[in-house]
This record gives structure tokens, C-alpha cells and sequence, in this order.
């Protein structure tokens, strides 16, 4: 039995570690396009504010711990690029050297994740905007952290990630502003619960824009001006977009799973 696994962090590192457990024989293969697997999401934006200091804390196994204890191929850098259902392929491509291949399964996983969203708004493509979602993304924002050692930053998005984000670049010293659609943050909350959380931040001298959105970013020699749906204008050196996932499904729809 040959099981091919797309996606390598949480959930198909974990599928192939109970189906090693369940099969001795099976031949699994996991294809992942980052150059990480199985590392602690929940972690990063942790390591960003150095409550992690040591990178490799993040990681839970390696290409190399997954093939030595459980005999799983793990290729990283590639990435499945079509599925044909009927033959039961996959095409892949090894990002690093352009080559292209197929290879053959009799079940196929898909795990690929999701992406941060991007709304359609004016200058979201700037570099001075970030989002945090996996290993590179953290690389990139600390690095910024580290390098430009910024004054103000907005976060775009008062859900959990973006009140960890908040949290961990309060924490560098960093002046923050939440900016946060909804009338509260962390909506799952009842509205009292996050009452105290409103309150919480009035006392570390956060601010908190609520029912209010971004319209507008403006990069102006190195800075960023952020335009409200309010009319108000923020300045800041850098921004965060916290403001949810879609899950990736290309794949699965091209092949009309």
C-alpha cells in the first residue's frame, strides 16, 4: 500500500505518523513546497517576541528524525502541482532543480493547509506589511524586528493570532495598534469577556480601533500611512494582517475532487 501525503506540518505529518503505526509495510510519502515539517505554529509568533529564544525550539521533527523513526520519505521542496484521480498520480515539482515527476499511490491525503487573506485593498502588497503564517513568514518579520528595530506597528486583526502578535511585539518594545473590524476582539469571546480585554490593553497603552477597517496603505520614504474606513490616519513602520485564512484548495478542485 502506497499513501502519498500532500502537506507536511501539523496534519500530515500526524496522518503519516498513525498510518506508520498502523501499517509496518506502507510505502508513505510526504510532499511538502516549504523547507519545514511538523513545526509548532502556535509557536511563532513566540519566537518573535524572543519568549522562544531559540529558533529550533519550533521544530518537532526534521526530513531526517521522520525517515530514521518512522521510515517516511518526506521531500521537501516539492510541490504536487495536479492530481489525476482516475490513473491515481500525482504530478510533482522539485522546486529547488525545476524537475517534474509523477508519482503513483493507491491513497492519497490532502493536507495542504490554508493562506492568510489578502483583501483587495490598496497597497496590501507593500513590504513594510507582513502576515505570519508559517517558518518563512516568522524569519521575515523577526528579521525586520531585529534589523529596523521599529518604533510603531499595526496589527490587522484582533482574532487570536493577532492578539499574539500584538502581544509578542509589545513585548520587543514596540508601540501597537489593534485594528479590528468587528465590535469586539477575539469573537468567540461573549461580549463581557472581551470587555476585560478591551480594558486590558487601555491599560498597557495599546491602542484599539474597533468597527473600523483598513482602506487604504500608503508606503512614504520607508513608513507606512494607514487610511480607517473612519477617515482616521495611522502611521507606523510596519504592519501585520491578522485578518483570517482560506483554506488551499486549488488542488483538490483542479483535479474536481
Amino acid at each position: 500500500m502506497t499513501y502519498l501525503i500532500v502537506g507536511g506540518v501539523a496534519g500530515g505529518a500526524a496522518t503519516a505518523a498513525r498510518l506508520r503505526r498502523n501499517d509496518e509495510k506502507a510505502v508513505i510519502i510526504i510532499f511538502e513546497r516549504g523547507e519545514y515539517i511538523s513545526y509548532a505554529n502556535c509557536g511563532l509568533p513566540y519566537y518573535l517576541g524572543e519568549t522562544i529564544k531559540e529558533r529550533e525550539k519550533l521544530f518537532v521533527e526534521t526530513p531526517e528524525s521522520f525517515r530514521r523513526t518512522l521510515d517516511v520519505d518526506v521531500r521537501i521542496s516539492n510541490e504536487v502541482i495536479d492530481i489525476d484521480p482516475r490513473e491515481k498520480t500525482v504530478g510533482v515539482k522539485d522546486l529547488k532543480s525545476g524537475r517534474e515527476y509523477r508519482e503513483g499511490y493507491d491513497a492519497l491525503i490532502l493536507s495542504p493547509g490554508a493562506e492568510p487573506l489578502r483583501p483587495p485593498i490598496p497597497g496590501i502588497d507593500g513590504d513594510l506589511i507582513f502576515t505570519l503564517r508559517n517558518v518563512s513568514d516568522v524569519d521575515h518579520l523577526k528579521g525586520f524586528v531585529d534589523e529596523r528595530r521599529p518604533r510603531r506597528a499595526v496589527v490587522v486583526g484582533g482574532g487570536f493570532i493577532g492578539m499574539e502578535v500584538a502581544e509578542n511585539l509589545y513585548d520587543r518594545g514596540i508601540n501597537v495598534t489593534i485594528i479590528e473590524q468587528a465590535d469586539q476582539v477575539m469573537a468567540p469571546l461573549d461580549i463581557e469577556m472581551a470587555a476585560m480585554v478591551h480594558d486590558h490593553l487601555k491599560t498597557k497603552k495599546v491602542e484599539l480601533y474597533l468597527s473600523d477597517g483598513v482602506s487604504d496603505f500608503k508606503e512614504i520614504d520607508g513608513k507606512l500611512k494607514i487610511s480607517l474606513s473612519s477617515g482616521t490616519v495611522i502611521n507606523a513602520d510596519l504592519a501585520v494582517l491578522s485578518i483570517g485564512v482560506r483554506p488551499e484548495k486549488t488542488l483538490a478542485e483542479k483535479a474536481g475532487i
